[in-house]
Parts: C-alpha cells; sequence; structure tokens
C-alpha cells in the first residue's frame, strides 16, 4: 500500500492510501527471466503502435494488463489468491476468469482457471448440479425502474452466530439482481421483520411496487415459484458452505462481503 501525505489550505494534513497488487513485485522480476517477454519488451520500447506498454513500475503490460510470465508457482499463487480469498470465496471458473482478466494476462489463462477449480475440493463438495426443469414458465412482469419490484426469502439452518442468528433474510432486487442479506433470528416476530425491512430496504430504496415471496418449504430451489430468489439464494448456501469449510464456520463474520461478491461479480444475464 502507498501513501502520499499533503498539507491543506487549513493546516490539515491529508493521508491518501493507495492499494498495489500482492504479487506485482514478484510478477515484474519474473517478467525478466522469460525470454519472450523481453523480446516484447524491446518491441514496446522500440516502437508506439505496440499493444504492449511499459507502466510507471517498470511493468510488461498487454492492453492495460499485467503480462504474467509461464512461471507455474507464480501463477499458482495468483489462483490460489484468486479462489481462496475473502471476496471470491470459490465463484467457479466463468466468474473467476472474469475477475482475473481485467488486471492480468498470460497464455492459456482460462485453461488454468479451469484446472484449478476442476480440482478443488470445496467446489466440488458444495456446487449444485443445474438441470433444465419441466413444463412452461410462467413468466412475471418486468420492472421498469430499480428496486420497484423484488422478491424475498429465507435461507435457515445456520450454524449459530455470537448474536444467536441462525438464517439469513433474502431481499433481491429483479431488475438490477443486487441483493441484501439480513442475519435474522427464527423467533423474530412480523413486526420485527417489518421494522427491519423499512431500515434495511426502505430506508434506501422506498416502497416496492410489488414483493414475490415463496416460502413453502416443498419446493426449495424450484424456480417455477420464485426463481430469483431461489437462484440467489442457492448462490448464496454454496459460498456459506465454502465458509464453514475454509473459515471454520465463522459465517457471520463474511456475509457482507459476500452481498460485495454477488453486486460486483459477472452475471451472464
Amino acid at each position: 500500500m502507498n501513501t502520499r501525505l499533503s498539507l491543506s489550505d487549513y493546516g490539515l494534513i491529508l493521508a491518501e492510501l493507495k492499494g498495489k497488487l500482492v504479487f506485482l513485485q514478484q510478477i515484474c522480476e519474473a517478467q525478466k527471466c522469460d525470454n519472450e517477454l523481453q523480446v516484447k519488451r524491446v518491441q514496446c520500447e522500440s516502437t508506439t503502435d505496440s499493444e504492449y506498454q511499459i507502466s510507471f513500475d517498470d511493468c510488461l503490460l498487454f492492453q492495460c494488463r499485467i503480462c504474467v510470465p509461464r512461471n507455474f508457482e507464480l501463477i499458482q499463487k495468483i489462483l490460489h489468491e484468486a479462489q481462496n480469498g475473502c471476496l471470491s470465496i470459490h465463484q467457479g471458473t466463468t466468474k473467476m476468469y472474469n475477475d482475473l482478466k481485467q488486471l492480468y494476462w498470460w497464455s492459456g489463462m482460462k485453461r488454468d482457471i479451469l484446472e484449478i477449480v476442476s480440482r478443488c475440493l470445496i467446489c466440488q463438495q458444495v456446487k449444485a448440479e443445474h438441470q433444465v426443469p419441466l413444463g412452461l414458465l410462467q413468466p412475471v412482469m418486468i420492472p421498469k425502474w430499480k428496486w420497484d419490484r423484488v422478491t424475498m426469502d429465507f435461507v435457515s439452518g445456520l450454524p449459530l452466530s455470537p448474536k444467536k442468528k441462525v438464517a439469513i433474510w433474502v431481499i433481491v432486487d429483479r431488475l438490477m439482481k443486487s441483493a441484501h442479506f439480513i442475519p435474522i433470528r427464527t423467533d423474530f416476530s412480523l413486526d420485527r421483520l417489518v421494522d427491519l425491512y423499512i431500515s434495511e430496504i426502505v430506508r434506501f430504496h422506498g416502497v416496492p411496487i410489488s414483493i414475490i415471496s415463496d416460502r413453502d418449504p416443498r419446493t426449495a430451489f424450484h424456480p417455477k415459484t420464485d426463481g430469483l430468489s431461489e437462484r440467489v439464494i442457492q448462490i448464496l448456501e454454496d459460498m456459506l458452505r465454502c465458509c464453514v469449510l475454509e473459515f471454520e464456520g465463522k459465517w457471520k463474520n463474511i456475509y457482507r462481503c459476500l452481498t460485495l461478491h454477488i453486486i460486483i461479480v459477472f452475471n451472464r444475464a
């Protein structure tokens, strides 16, 4: 992390913190030992039409992405951080690739990601199979504005948190696909849930026009009932299982990161 201090006109000290990639220094050192990347560096210095550039950190870039040499140990470190980090939570091949390709470039990236995900024991334990449902779907009205029409459902049976929370209330905006996850207890009254909804949802997004909810446990994960909520819940439960296995069951400390993950990850829809 880089820190820059400056003095304002009023005599106040202003501090600016700028994040830095964890493996940037290692990548820059490894580039010097890669013959192919050294050739690209020479070409970049001799012409301005190349797709390669040299950053202010003296690191070779390809289309503004850091060039990672074919160094097995270094690539495995990058993939392990992307696979097991707190903000990624074993997100799968497609989303992991779309996250990494914004920062890095190396030959065979997608193949390496597919290999590490296929060999991940936690991913194999928690990921659900997806099957096309039988019959015809009955689509609901398409929202015209964000948070006008929402869906909601509950995830229960979670490990007991320090504040005695054992369930999560999932509320999803049908237009933007963004979600709020609210930890609750199973003995909360309807009045308590209404207060939570006003403080966590209405306060930021207003009162919705319609709410779709299916609390019938006989149709869990069934897309014909409330497909959007059920799909988000399935993603959430996959991540919570990963948390239980990766972080020893402390889901309460990381559920807010799951909200961020749902918002920022690549969505094929």
